[in-house]
């Protein structure tokens, strides 16, 4: 093999002197934008012999007042210790290092150092020399500490707004029904699963007298902090109305859903609506009296063994300014089970994207049509989870179903 591949060289003239050679390797050295330092391991101290204009630039001490001096000079009270040690470690054990250290500049200005250490052997094994390298990444070392201030910041945010979210969800929660009521003339059963954390379905039910109960669902459009607070307003406006107020009692459905459509009409600043079904049932004469906004079918799980699906129209409140809602009427046997929900029922998807639909809620409840009306509940819910496993949940889905007992 010739010169010029030994020493790495292509298209060199053959008659380059040896001479040449290293002062162009001095050149290059110098030259080089990193800075290059050569300590000699065999003296005292072990002081640099050697540094070049790279290491001039990023430290500002000249060459010549520095050779002869061991390089910890660069480090300072903030340079961590354990990062010293390493170095001192590699140094005596003859190995070859690569750390990131902070350093010191002459006028005291700190940067972040990348020094790469790399031992020199003699013929006979024995390190005479280490070439040292130095690399400024303090704009590296800069922008990582930043990420790493905006991540935490984030994180604080992120663990706030959840702290928030968790709180605001308990509220929200707590205005849902906590407990049967003590009646031996109907029976309750619900379910409400919110696809986020805060959710835009309500329901709830109040006693009027011993015989008949009011009953609401509320569909809120949209997710999330908007939807649930229009959501968590309605929940109060129906608890203030029967609250300590004997007029309810005679208020009919149709005047509920006007009075609801006058006061929460949708702008340009909340461009919100919601759909409902809201309606009193009466044990006594086995009626279920209602008004539908938007909702989806009424389902009736009849003594027969048949399902009876009653697709009412009517505006979603808000929608329209002065919609004609009209009163219905559900004549009910006993343990005959009426079934309100929202549309994140039916409309829930499964892998194909066919949605869950009314018919497969209808077999769902006929397969439970012997059970309890909490067991039927939690069957429907499960069969939509189940429907929609591949996919989660992309709207909420909420559940009131009631009966008149034989009692």
């Amino acid at each position: 093999m010739d010169k010029e591949k030994q020493i790495g060289l292509l298209d060199t003239d053959e008659d380059l002197a040896e001479a040449d050679i290293l002062l162009l390797k001095n050149r290059a050295l110098n030259v080089a934008a990193e800075g290059i330092t050569i300590a000699d391991m065999r003296l005292p101290n072990q002081p640099l012999i050697y540094i070049n204009e790279g290491f001039e630039r990023l430290t500002g001490y000249s060459a010549k007042s520095m050779v002869g001096k061991n390089c910890r000079f660069l480090q300072g009270e903030d340079t961590n210790p354990a990062t010293v040690q390493e170095i001192r470690d590699a140094l005596a054990s003859g190995n070859e290092c690569t750390v990131e250290i902070l350093n010191h500049t002459k006028d005291g200005e700190p940067f972040w150092n990348r020094l790469s250490l790399t031992p020199v052997k003699d013929s006979s094994g024995e390190v005479t020399h280490f070439i040292g390298v130095q690399s400024d990444i303090t704009k590296r070392k800069n922008a990582e500490e930043a990420l790493r201030k905006a991540n935490h910041q984030l994180e604080m945010v992120n663990r706030r707004m959840t702290r928030n979210l968790e709180a605001a969800a308990a509220i929200q929660s707590s205005l849902l029904p906590d407990k049967k009521p003590q009646s031996d003339k109907l029976n309750f059963s619900w379910i409400c699963q919110p696809c986020d954390e805060l959710g835009g379905d309500t329901f709830n039910f109040f006693p009027i007298d011993e015989n008949r109960f009011a009953v609401y669902m509320v569909d809120v459009s949209g997710h999330g902090v908007r939807a649930s607070l229009l959501s968590v307003t309605l929940s109060h406006w129906f608890l203030r109305l029967f609250q300590d107020n004997s007029e309810a009692r005679s208020i009919l459905p149709t005047d509920v859903a006007e009075e609801l459509n006058q006061q929460f009409q949708m702008n340009m600043e909340t461009p919100q609506y919601f759909t409902m079904c809201y309606g009193i049932i009466d044990a006594k004469s086995r009626e279920f009296r209602f008004v539908t906004a938007g909702n989806p079918p009424i389902v009736v799980a009849r003594d027969d063994s048949t399902i009876e699906v009653l697709k009412i129209e009517g505006f979603p409140v808000g929608i329209v300014g002065t919609p004609e809602y009209s009163e219905n009427v559900i004549k009910l046997n006993s343990n005959e089970r009426v079934f309100l929900y929202t549309d994140g029922l039916t409309e829930a998807e499964d892998k194909k994207e066919n949605p869950y639909g009314i018919a497969k809620l209808a077999d769902t409840i006929l397969d439970n049509e012997n059970n309890s009306l909490d067991d039927c509940v939690d069957s429907i819910m499960k069969s939509v989870n189940e429907w929609d496993s591949s996919r989660g949940l992309e709207d909420d889905v909420s559940i009131l179903a009631f009966e008149i007992t034989n009692s």
